[in-house]
């Protein structure tokens, strides 16, 4: 087996393929158990599987570990991995905590931690990288570094504590957010709070956005009411409302005060709304220019980074002003139109008017078919002085059709997937149209197309 010696947090990300050299998950932990007196011994690996599974993989069926990939054997048990009695993961629980050392010159971190395979093909753990205490009270300070043998210390907390999440945060600053969500799902549940109340305001947002609601609030009741406005300003506007829903109404009132008052005047507008209506499903952040903005200004509008691929499809262009609600809506240019023309071109003549826009009090379903029929990723939403108040996109719609607990259901969780109610009513009420909906909102997702106008 290659690379004797590994570092933990290394392999975080790393891609596990099989012989064949097909891919077939990422590394997200590895598994130890404690050994007396001696270092733990590594048991497998927890990896991500399409579907966004954890499972175990046994270490035994590694047979190569280097240059940021893994090899197997080929053989994966793809039941989704639930933690043992003993066992410990690695940089979930294990990182960030303090340990002694035996020679009693203090105390230290770990920052990481190598695993080693001897002779017989097995892996343990041999050595931790470890930071000492900083010296001084500057705020820039940070204390010393070096390797320390298992042998050489002892844990100051035992095996499930909680520890500080600061170098677990630092593992993971590189995950997207939905695998940031899943991740924190995946941990124990007070691992889960801990690491969350330390993360930055933006990245627990973007985390929170991709939770199903009960972990939304769950996370949410453990923060205090200035932290929990904070990172409520920094989620967007629907999935903001969406959570301020499932809570009482005095603290959504309470934290809405708190709130920055722009983005709570959005929150509110949305909260107005019926949750089966365009109103409820859409966003007010969509790219909005006026007629005389060029082709240039608008593709530099859509490569920022920060934009949601779905609202980056399309500009709307509406008289002044520019912020929902806005003045009288214009119309929709495509991106695909503005590749077509030269950068100098005004996109108030490039405008899709023959795309109508719907109503805030118009129905999801309706909404639904209308972005299956025209290929479209996105549809404005006027009121009745036909400003624009806000964009329903396609993720929001999959959102309200997609059961409640999609982004954690499993097959083999239960023989039959559960419907909301809200979909099982519209499904009763308009069956062939709704069917023929969902394949057409299907083959948007998959074909990535929109209407080019």
């Amino acid at each position: 087996m290659s690379a004797s010696r590994v570092f933990v947090a290394r392999l975080a990300g790393c891609t596990v393929f099989d012989p064949a050299g097909d891919r077939l998950g990422k590394v997200r932990d590895v598994l130890v158990v404690y050994r007396n007196n001696r270092s733990p011994r590594v048991v497998g690996l927890i990896v991500e599987v399409p579907g966004k599974r954890r499972v175990f993989l046994s270490i035994g069926r590694v047979t190569s570990i280097g240059s940021g990939q893994i090899i197997t054997t080929g053989f994966i048990n793809v039941r989704r991995f639930g933690q043992r009695g003993g066992e410990v993961r690695v940089i979930a629980e294990l990182l960030g905590r303090k340990v002694l050392f035996n020679d009693g010159t203090g105390e230290a971190t770990i920052e990481d931690v190598a695993i080693e395979a001897d002779g017989a093909g097995d892996w343990q753990v041999t050595q931790l990288f470890v930071r000492r205490p900083k010296l001084g009270s500057s705020p820039f300070a940070k204390g010393t570094t070096e390797f320390a043998a298992w042998a050489e210390v002892t844990e100051k907390t035992t095996a499930g504590q909680a520890q500080s999440a600061e170098q677990l945060i630092a593992t993971y600053s590189e995950l997207k957010p939905a695998d940031l969500a899943s991740t924190l799902l995946d941990l124990p549940q007070a691992r889960m709070l801990e690491v969350a109340g330390e993360l930055p305001d933006a990245r627990l947002a973007d985390a929170l956005e991709e939770m199903p609601e009960s972990e939304q609030v769950e996370i949410l009741s453990q923060l205090d009411d200035d932290r929990a406005a904070d990172v409520l300003d920094q989620m967007q506007p629907d999935d903001a409302a969406d959570l301020i829903a499932q809570l009482s109404d005095e603290r959504g009132e309470k934290l809405l005060t708190l709130m920055q008052p722009e983005e709570a005047d959005d929150v509110r507008m949305l909260l107005s709304y019926g949750p089966d209506t365009a109103g409820g499903l859409m966003t007010t952040e969509p790219i909005i220019v006026s007629a005389d903005a060029t082709v240039a200004e608008g593709l530099a509008l859509i490569r920022r980074h920060e934009l949601a691929p779905a609202l980056g499809a399309a500009i709307f262009v509406t008289l002044p002003p520019y912020e929902p609600p806005t003045g009288r809506y214009l119309g929709i240019v495509h991106f695909q139109r503005m590749l077509r023309y030269p950068p100098h071109e005004r996109l108030g003549t490039l405008l899709d008017t023959g795309l109508d826009p719907v109503t805030a009090d118009t129905s999801a379903a309706e909404v639904s078919r209308i972005l299956a029929s025209y290929n479209l990723v996105s549809v404005p939403v006027v009121d009745d002085n036909h400003r624009l108040v806000g964009v329903v996109t396609i993720d929001d719609v999959l959102d309200y059709l997609l059961p409640d607990d999609w982004r954690s259901h499993d097959d083999d969780d239960a023989p039959t997937k559960r419907v909301p109610n809200r979909f099982a009513q519209a499904l009763a009420a308009e069956p062939i149209a709704t069917k023929a909906t969902l394949r057409g909102l299907r083959r948007r997702i998959g074909n990535g197309t929109q209407q080019p106008g």
